[in-house]
């Protein structure tokens, strides 16, 4: 009888249908150290966070296991003790003084999500516990329980529950914090300690209290963690670099976990300085940075927006991604083709004066000409003539191959490329520019950006010599920096597009390039803002944060030719049109020989007289930057005298040759 009693049993319990175990967990994007960027709340919006047994104190699970089952580690999944004496204590007492499920029936009943207190509901818990010992291991067991039980709210599991209260992963726990964790789950909603928290402290306390007669916590131990404060409320989950997991999450929408390049501090730095940005500069603007390794191609921190859910700003828009005008920050790269093609060297003289290629008449930002000056003043200021005069030589088309090849994705408006590109005429991404950057600050040819840590990086095409990039990080970091920041420790450049829509900053040091951009995801313009005035002292701020000491340039290359203008070959020394270099006239160019160079000149109100020698007709005149006189075929003539002072007079012939002079006029 006995023994067909106890084959029933068996039988019974090998029959037994099991609630699915396999646990639908929350998605994780996790940093390069598996440090948490973000989670994302399974179906029915519970955060339910996979869990290993050994990545929890160790102290937690002594405390749970002694509490709830201390024979959990030899019983069957039915403790009988246990229940004999529950079922002894509420005849006895007429109400339930303890429970006696074990920790195997409370994962039952989390499983099926079950009754605690019907004797149906215990028959079968006790069922499917004796089933579930059978076909898992005790560690499997512990697993499903610290994955699956309630801590109040939408919070299922260990890790959910110390990360929404305490704010960190479950592997050192004080005391106090354990005994919570403990008592939790037998209530979660009215021990909540943000909402409940004298019912919360009871709790704990009761938990504290037996672990000290259980010799689990001494008497000092227990007097510490009963004086522990409570969490006053729950925290929100880690949600940094939301627009990148999101994007990546889309891209692979099986994927359970996905690891990052990204660093969780420097992450967190950059987000807290575009947030201080954007709040500086105005309710609706926005903030985008992206930070990289240049020299392996890592992406170390991407910031979309500088609040995710910020609707005035349009949070929720990436615009690391977003396609806008680069304004001025391609023009590096089109010096830097400009030195390898042999047309220039940052010490060639170059006319900035008006120019016009079939009827595209292009001007400096200040409507000022500048005259005669090197390569190496026109990048720094950044002037339009003279880097629309190189892409007229180089063509745009080489330009456009150039981006692609550095990796990027340039869009144009329409049409074939033109002239027009070199002035922010052509669409790009943050991203775009820094992996460009990325490549000029890794000698002319970086790694890919990469992101994923499932993701290969490919080495991008190769933009130009060593040379001409280190001459432009040469010339790049003799810019003034903003208020407050060092200076000849970043090579950057700046870049406003037309009608204050966008600004940007992109600089780099010997290991770390950095890319910013603020504006408007709207595309509206920002009346007064410029990227030297707006995104430039971000940039600064951005290295500081990065790191408290920024990487040395790489020395020149061995080739890289280091000279003056007047000892550089005769073809550097001054830029020339190919037509012009090609031209039958050998003249030397312009001179003005009247008036000669620091004369003091009484002038009356008609105008001054000049006299020039030589030069090819016809003449452009500029005073003080500003023409005065076009078109002119004589080689002596009247120009409108420009004001009492000092005036520099400049004359440019047809071949863009000049000569100056300065002059005080009385």
């Amino acid at each position: 009888m006995v023994w067909c009693a106890i084959l029933g049993l068996d039988r019974w319990v090998e029959v037994t249908q099991l609630p699915v175990t396999l646990s639908e967990t929350s998605v994780e994007v996790r940093d390069r150290d598996g440090k948490l960027l973000r989670a994302y709340p399974i179906e029915t919006g519970i955060m339910r966070l996979a869990v290993r047994p050994e990545r929890v104190d160790p102290g937690f699970v002594a405390m749970l296991i002694r509490y709830e089952d201390k024979r959990f580690h030899d019983h069957p999944g039915v403790d009988l003790l246990a229940l004999v004496r529950a079922v002894g204590q509420a005849v006895w007492n007429r109400r339930a003084v303890s429970g006696g499920s074990t920790l195997t029936m409370q994962v039952a009943r989390l499983l099926e999500n079950g009754s605690t207190g019907r004797w149906n509901g215990k028959l079968r818990q006790m069922r499917v516990a004796l089933a579930l010992e059978r076909r898992l291991s005790k560690a499997q067991i512990l697993t499903l329980y610290l994955t699956h039980a309630p801590y109040g709210g939408n919070l299922e599991g260990i890790r959910a529950a110390t990360l929404a209260w305490f704010g960190k992963e479950p592997g050192r726990l004080t005391a106090a914090q354990a005994g919570l964790l403990v008592a939790l789950p037998q209530s979660p909603e009215r021990r909540r300690p943000d909402r409940f928290p004298r019912v919360a402290a009871d709790a704990r306390n009761r938990v504290l209290a037996r672990m000290e007669t259980y010799g689990v916590l001494d008497q000092a131990e227990h007097a510490v963690a009963v004086r522990e404060a409570m969490p006053a409320k729950m925290r929100r989950f880690p949600m940094f670099a939301p627009h990148l997991a999101d994007r990546l999450r889309q891209h692979n929408p099986e994927a359970q976990r996905v690891d990052l390049t990204i660093d969780v501090a420097v992450q967190a730095q950059v987000e807290q300085v575009a947030r201080s940005a954007a709040h500086h500069a105005g309710r609706r603007v926005s903030t985008a940075i992206l930070v990289a390794d240049h020299q392996t191609g890592e992406v170390l921190a991407s910031v979309g927006s500088p609040d995710y859910v910020d609707r005035k700003r349009q949070g929720f828009v990436d615009m690391t991604q977003a396609v806008r005008s680069p304004g001025s920050t391609l023009k590096p790269l089109i010096y830097g083709l400009a030195f390898d093609q042999g047309l220039v060297h940052p010490e060639t003289l170059i006319h900035d004066g008006p120019v016009d290629f079939d009827g595209y008449a292009p001007r400096n930002f200040d409507g000022v000409f500048r005259g005669d000056l090197r390569v190496r003043e026109a990048l720094q200021l950044s002037l339009n003539i003279p880097v629309v005069k190189l892409t007229h030589e180089l063509g745009a088309p080489r330009i456009m191959a150039s981006l692609r090849r550095a990796g990027a994705d340039p869009h144009l408006p329409g049409g074939a490329p033109g002239l027009a590109i070199a002035l922010g005429g052509v669409g790009v991404s943050l991203q775009d520019l820094v992996q460009l950057y990325a490549g000029i600050a890794r000698g002319g040819q970086g790694p890919g950006l990469w992101v994923d840590q499932l993701a290969r990086p490919v080495t991008r095409g190769r933009l130009m010599s060593p040379e001409a990039a280190w001459h432009l990080g040469d010339i790049l970091r003799d810019l003034s920096p903003p208020p407050g920041g060092r200076a000849g420790v970043l090579a950057y450049k700046t870049g406003t597009s037309y009608g204050h829509r966008d600004t940007w900053a992109i600089g780099w040091d010997g290991r770390h390039v950095i890319g910013v951009w603020m504006g408007r995801a709207d595309g509206t313009p920002v009346p007064g803002a410029f990227g030297a005035e707006l995104a430039a002292p971000v940039l600064f701020e951005a290295f500081s944060r990065l790191k408290p000491d920024l990487e040395p340039f790489a020395p020149p290359p061995p080739a890289t030719l280091i000279l003056g203008s007047a000892e550089l070959p005769q073809p550097l020394r001054r830029f020339r049109s190919r037509n012009a270099a090609f031209s039958d006239t050998d003249d030397e160019g312009p001179k003005l020989v009247f008036p000669p160079d620091g004369a003091i000149l009484a002038v009356g109100e008609t105008g001054l007289v000049l006299k020039v020698q030589g030069g090819q007709t016809p003449f452009l005149v500029m005073a003080d930057g500003v023409p005065v006189m076009t078109n002119q075929r004589s080689h002596a003539f009247e120009v409108p005298t420009p004001g009492q002072g000092f005036s520099t007079l400049v004359i440019v012939d047809r071949a863009g040759r000049t000569d100056r002079v300065r002059v005080q006029i009385r």
